[in-house]
């Protein structure tokens, strides 16, 4: 490759007939008649004249420095393999020039040896090569990075890449490159030491790094054996004095040694990581007040062929305290208010961290500073901490307010929704023109918006575009539309039922007013936010099962009035034949029809909802011996008013990292003994074949999600349900009771009149009187389903993916609940327990599935051991 300007001595015209000769010692003086470009086939001849710097009317002097930044400047793109600048003619004063060029080759195709098929693919995604890309050093270079800092990320950082660059036979000027890795052996992290921390253990400096983790081991029984293998007599003696006594402190020192369980944490060694975590370290001492604490110097070297050790060095210096914090250019809010809010008293450790959440954002959800103004319109609002002395260990404060003037909400907009409608996000708005700014508005829109389940929730951001001029904010809201239609085909052993199948359907932001224009179907029309679900179950003439549902969340269009429609069909056949639908020996026929109204409340805040719905049910009975009941034939009728109150501001449906739900339920009939036309209409032990249930009935179901650490969530959740009666003499009604166990899917699943309750660990309806306890206490009654129930759950979840086609994480958990027949033996104490692990998986199309699973720890009456192992599969996100 030529690197250096040349020029040949073009012959002039053969009028003049003389060579032109080049002086150097005398360069002349000429001005460029014509530049011409030859030897490029994809180039663009007047951008490449472009980027010489030459023009046509320049005036040059050859020999000269033009012409050599020309060819310097054309170098520089690093797109060229060959640059010469000839002289074509000379006539007089004017010169004419041939850019004479040579293209880089382009690239072909290219091929990676060394890995397997799937790791290609990977690569072929982080590389970015594309055929036609021309091949220069600056490629090649890039793209041997890009493979090294992938290998590194998967913990092969002694990864060797060689790109070898053929020329193509089959293609003129094009080239091959032939990719070869070799990525050696995977390097973890052995050991993480630290010197100098005199006030924190290593493992707490190490729980504090995320990424830079030591790989799991046990050791302690392998060191304990090759101790007592090596075991001498003056060890004893050794025990006995002051240096070699065991305290609590060596004792947690060895353990954390010999045992490092950290199975859910790579081992992996990632510079750009440990660099972010060496930072965590210095944040994790500035919190406990040390303010001057630094990382003086840390080494990273191979312990062996496949570990490394990673040492670093602190210097923690002195412990700081608050002093005296003094407000300055507050107007609208005292000192002491300020002071109220902030939270930090005189004497308290200096912590940066804590003074930077009080004062600009607490993810806790405590009030701050900020929020404090921000909520009342002030977004212009700034505060500024300055240290303004430092004594011994004690720090002033002097807090600098610029309070600003009151933003009004100028302009609203929506980017992203293709499909759903405008007026369903706008309605959902907290944030209105002509409103004054609010900062916790912005946040419960985020949440409401979220809730729908027709964006993304990871990607939903506000912009907020200030004037500070004009004291006005445009707020634009940046959605990705996601799918959350499902269609459920499945198929499940029943219990008793044998194979069950299933079809559904549900679309979650249907549109009605849509439905007769074909153009607006996609493929079904969609976004009015209304939800349309059908389902039918079915096994043969033994079970079948009939479902419709409707729900227009906002009534009218104008307020957040749910109304829904439901409407029900179940048939239980006994002694049924698959293969004679005629033979069967008695049947329970279900038939319900619920429509209910909901709304918003404002108070106590925006997050209540009320519920209230109309039910009636018809229970038919012909030769139906197993509820228990002493007739076997009849109509049994149930009326009920139902009316929920329920409280939610969970940050995200799929995959919650914090907020609360509560919900309390509660189901009326009318007290129809109580009248006279129903007298003796007690249902157990009536002989009328047309009877009114009466009960009334109340659920609690209250949940809560704390992200403790990163994306690890806290859950914890508690469920209690009771059954009465309104007089104890008529007995407690034999429908809506409680069957619990297991998943609450199989057999379960397929029970008609019964609230189905999950308890992992413990077989399916295992947990139901009378079959486990019914003998042994003389106060319950011999129908099955219990009629009050409690159940706690604690779990922890952790994300694998929150793409929103797949959205995975897994959990531990520990549950305990249990399941009574009679008022006087419920005791919320005497629980079944359990604890297990499990995966969750979200995909629009067919909702949340599930599997778990768990270890019964307690034996179940009637039965001969514990319940110990069981595996669970669960399908939608179950509320009990």
């Amino acid at each position: 490759m030529n690197r250096f300007w040349t020029n040949r001595v073009g012959q002039i015209s053969e009028k003049e007939n003389k060579k032109f000769e080049l002086n150097y010692s005398d360069p002349k003086e000429y001005e460029i008649a014509e530049i011409t470009v030859s030897g490029v086939e994809y180039l663009d001849n007047n951008a490449l004249i472009s980027l010489s710097g030459l023009k046509v009317g320049d005036k040059i002097k050859i020999p000269g420095e033009a012409i050599s930044n020309a060819v310097k400047n054309l170098w520089k793109q690093r797109i060229l393999g060959d640059v010469e600048v000839n002289i074509t003619k000379v006539q007089g004063e004017k010169v004419y020039l041939e850019l004479a060029l040579k293209e880089q080759p382009r690239l072909s195709t290219y091929e990676v040896n060394g890995v397997n098929k799937t790791t290609q693919e990977n690569l072929q995604d982080e590389m970015g090569l594309i055929r036609g890309s021309v091949v220069t050093d600056v490629l090649k270079k890039n793209t041997q990075l890009t493979i090294k800092k992938y290998f590194v990320e998967k913990g092969f950082p002694k990864a060797d890449v060689e790109i070898i660059q053929v020329a193509d036979t089959a293609l003129s000027n094009y080239a091959k490159l032939r990719i070869n890795i070799d990525k050696g052996v995977k390097v973890r992290i052995n050991e993480v030491s630290f010197d100098g921390n005199d006030h924190f253990t290593d493992v707490r400096l190490r729980n504090k790094m995320k990424k830079t983790n030591e790989y799991a081991r046990v050791s302690i029984f392998k060191d304990m054996f090759s101790r007592l293998f090596n075991f001498k007599p003056k060890n004893v003696t050794q025990v006995l004095t002051p240096e070699g006594s065991i305290t609590k402190d060596k004792v947690t020192e060895y353990v954390n040694e010999h045992v490092k369980l950290n199975f859910f944490n790579a081992s992996k060694f990632i510079p750009k990581e440990y660099r972010n975590d060496r930072n965590l370290i210095v944040d994790f001492y500035n919190s406990k007040g040390y303010r001057d604490a630094e990382i003086v110097s840390d080494t990273v070297y191979y312990n062996d062929n496949r570990n490394i050790n990673v040492n670093i060095t602190v210097d923690e210096g002195d412990r700081y305290y608050f002093r005296d914090i003094i407000w300055t250019g507050n107007y609208l809010y005292t000192d002491e208010t300020l002071s109220t809010v902030l939270g930090i008293e005189k004497g308290d450790v200096y912590d940066k961290e804590k003074l930077s959440k009080r004062l600009n954002f607490d993810p806790t959800g405590n009030r701050d500073i900020n929020s404090l103004y921000t909520d009342n319109g002030y977004l212009f609002f700034n505060i500024q901490p300055v240290e303004v002395l430092v004594e011994g260990d004690s720090i002033d404060i002097e807090m600098r307010i610029m309070e600003g003037s009151i933003a009004t909400i100028d302009q609203v907009l929506v980017k992203g929704n293709n499909q759903t409608h405008d007026h369903v996000i706008l309605r959902e708005l907290s944030t209105r023109p002509g409103e004054k700014f609010s900062r916790s508005n912005l946040i419960k829109t985020n949440q409401r918006l979220a809730q729908l389940g027709f964006f993304d929730p990871e990607q939903i951001e506000p912009q907020y575009f200030p004037d500070a001029e004009e004291s006005t904010v445009d707020i634009h809201w940046v959605l990705a539309e996601q799918s959350n239609d499902q269609i459920e085909l499945s198929g499940g052993w029943g219990g008793i039922y044998g194979f069950v199948g299933t079809l559904g359907l549900s679309l979650n932001n249907f549109s009605t007013k849509n439905l007769f224009d074909l153009s607006k179907w996609r493929p079904v029309p969609r976004g009015d936010g209304q939800r349309l679900s059908i389902r039918v179950q079915a096994s043969g003439r033994q079970f079948q099962s009939y479902s419709f549902s409707f729900q227009e969340p906002w009534l009218g269009g104008r307020k957040p009035n749910a109304f829904s429609v439901n409407l029900s069909h179940t048939v239980v056949r006994s002694g049924a034949s698959f293969f004679d639908p005629t033979s069967f020996t008695g049947s329970l026929k279900l038939t319900s029809l619920s429509v209910g109204l909901g709304r918003r409340v404002r108070w106590p805040d925006d997050f209540f909802q009320v519920s209230n719905s109309i039910a009636y049910s018809i229970y038919d009975l012909d030769n139906y011996p197993y509820l228990g009941l002493s007739v076997d034939d009849g109509r049994f009728n149930s009326l009920t008013l139902n009316t929920t109150i329920s409280r939610s501001n969970i940050d995200n449906p799929i995959y919650t990292r914090s907020g609360s739900s509560i919900s309390l339920s509660v189901a009326l009939t009318p007290p129809f003994s109580s009248f006279d036309f129903s007298e003796g209409a007690e249902v157990e032990d009536s002989e009328e074949v047309n009877e009114w249930i009466e009960y009334h009935k109340w659920d609690l179901d209250i949940s809560y999600f704390s992200a403790i650490a990163g994306d690890l969530v806290f859950h914890a959740k508690a469920n209690f349900g009771f059954l009465g009666t309104y007089d104890i003499d008529k007995g407690i009604s034999p429908f809506e009771r409680y069957v619990m166990g297991g998943s609450g899917l199989a057999g379960t699943n397929f029970q008609i009149g019964q609230e189905i309750i999950a308890l992992r660990g413990y077989d399916d309806n295992a947990v139901t009187p009378p079959a486990y306890s019914g003998s042994a206490s003389p106060a319950g009654d011999e129908i099955y389903g219990g009629v009050v129930f409690s159940k706690y759950t604690m779990e922890l979840r952790y994300p694998i993916s929150t793409n929103p086609g797949a959205t995975i994480y897994v959990l531990g958990f520990t549950e305990a609940g249990n399941n009574w027949n009679n008022y006087q033996d419920f005791n919320p104490f005497n629980l079944y327990r359990s604890a297990g692990v499990g995966a969750r998986i979200f995909m629009p199309a067919f909702g949340l599935i599930g599997i778990d699973w768990a270890y019964g720890f307690d034996q179940l009456p009637g039965q001969i051991d514990i319940s110990g192992p069981q595996f669970h599969f669960t399908i939608g996100n179950q509320l009990r």
